[in-house]
């Protein structure tokens, strides 16, 4: 792990200027108005789960707490921002010598996340807090929606390992390395991404593509070469003539005549196209006969969990999946609408004042405040039954019954009595010091399934889940509604 340590600090680029036009600004306009150094509270959340899904794993932490951590305007920053002829030279000097100082909070990697709770929540100067709006942003949307997608995949994988096969599909280089990671935080046994081994100790696997068995002069011959290099990871691809009458043949044959006459067992067989379910059947059925009922069969080719799912259900025979474009670009819907939004701000006197954005479409009215997030599980089943949003004020004492309700359905209600909470956000800057250690991608892996497995089964299908359950203290809901209140217009006819 020190290895890996040392490699990112190596590879660390100043990110700083990864920032959206208006955040300069912005942050321009705040120091020019007196308003850069009010203390303000921002709530990065999301509203929907993509996939129409019931859950998303949180993911992204790490990251964000590297780039936080080098935040840095070069000469050549100041420089290109001096050229736009837009901004102060008072704002230029701040920059020069930025500094950043804001309490961070967030819920840690790897737990199961819902809408409209705070998933990072950012307090601090105007101008610092606004700015970094960006790449929490893309940060912890990316990393989310690829943990989300591979937990979907793994989980329709019924146990079965799956490998994450999508760095040449991915939408970038960061989109490789970054969603191989989210991938295993997901629950991916490996990728076929290198250097994210090298960078976060995640397995990085992977045999033959079909251009080896091509540049031979028989199927047969190319697989000889290979076990005479890989004869102790022997995993040979056989699809790249024809399954049943060409590659299978061909790889027993190897297998007979060369790999086991030296005392070797091969691991497996790789199918990468035509029908899965009917060639998976066939392929054990002649492996079994043959003597290799311990040669696993793994497949591959534009995978994703309905697709698993599906093939599982009509009987085929799969030890393990490789899975690329569909997970690593989340393609069924790419996409994570996460959003940063202005909560609070502080007065001369340090008092909280809450802010509230309005909008016509009721899901983009904004929770204000400072707040915090309790999760609710039930002490008999120790399953999650609902989280509950707070002022950060509020403590809740499970000595008591706890009566919750719809933030909309107000008239739906549940009381718990045998009960147990935990508080979901963690702080990660204090002052702009980083105040927690990530743990590495195994133990985030670890937290996912143990995490998930306190959901609900409804809340984890595909098709239709439950919906879970994430409401307002009455305290948090009153101040809501009396925000709604001072702002509301009243139209005369």
């Amino acid at each position: 792990m020190e290895y890996i340590k040392n490699f990112n600090v190596r590879n660390q680029r100043n990110l700083t200027m990864l920032v959206d036009f208006y955040e300069l600004t912005m942050g321009n306009g705040y120091l020019e108005s007196s308003v850069g150094n009010k203390i303000s509270y921002f709530d990065m959340f999301f509203r929907r789960v993509p996939d129409h899904g019931g859950y998303c794993i949180m993911a992204g932490v790490q990251q964000l707490i590297e780039y936080l951590s080098s935040l840095k305007f070069t000469e050549d920053d100041i420089d290109y921002l001096r050229s736009k002829n837009i901004f102060s030279e008072k704002f230029l000097d701040y920059l020069k010598n930025f500094e950043f100082t804001c309490d961070v909070w967030a819920i840690p990697e790897g737990n199961p996340v819902f809408p409209n709770e705070p998933l990072v929540t950012v307090k601090g100067p105007a101008i610092q807090a606004q700015f970094v709006e960006t790449m929490i942003l893309l940060t912890i949307n990316h990393q989310t929606l690829i943990a989300t997608k591979a937990n979907r995949i793994c989980r329709a994988a019924e146990g079965r390992p799956v490998m994450e096969f999508g760095s040449r599909r991915a939408q970038g280089y960061d989109g490789a390395i970054y969603g191989a990671r989210a991938a295993v935080i997901g629950g991916c046994s490996a990728t076929a991404c290198t250097i994210a081994e090298e960078m976060f100790g995640i397995p990085a696997a992977g045999t033959m593509a079909h251009s080896w068995i091509q540049l031979f002069d028989s199927e047969y011959e190319s697989f000889k070469a290979w076990v005479d290099v890989y004869p102790d990871n022997c995993i040979l691809l056989v699809d790249t003539y024809n399954v049943l009458k060409s590659g299978l043949p061909n790889a027993i044959k190897v297998f007979d005549e060369v790999l086991v006459p030296r005392g070797y067992r091969p691991k497996g067989i790789r199918i990468d196209s035509g029908d899965i379910t009917y060639l998976t059947q066939k392929c054990r059925e002649i492996l079994d006969n043959a003597g290799y009922p311990d040669v696993e069969i793994i497949v591959s080719n534009s995978l994703d969990e309905y697709i698993i799912s599906d093939v599982l259900a009509q009987g085929a025979t799969i030890n393990s999946f490789g899975v690329g474009e569909r997970l690593i670009t989340a393609k069924s819907e790419p996409v994570f609408g996460g959003v940063y939004k202005l909560v609070a701000v502080e007065d001369d006197e340090g008092n909280i004042v809450p802010k509230i954005k309005i909008s016509e479409n009721e899901e983009k009215i904004t929770n204000p405040a400072f707040k915090k997030i309790y999760r609710i599980y039930d002490n008999i089943a120790n399953k999650a039954v609902a989280d509950l949003i707070t002022l950060n004020d509020e403590e809740i004492d499970v000595s008591k019954p706890l009566e919750i309700f719809d933030p909309v359905y107000t008239w739906k209600r549940r009381r718990f009595k045998n009960y147990y909470v935990k508080q979901l956000m963690v702080k990660i800057f204090d002052k702009g010091k980083q105040v927690y250690e990530s743990p590495n991608v195994s133990e985030i892996k670890k937290i996912v399934k143990e995490e998930t497995e306190k959901l609900w089964p409804e809340v984890l299908r595909f098709e239709n889940p439950h919906h879970y359950y994430v409401d307002l203290s009455e305290k948090l809901w009153n101040l809501k509604q009396d925000l709604l209140h001072d702002y509301s217009i009243v139209y005369e006819d």
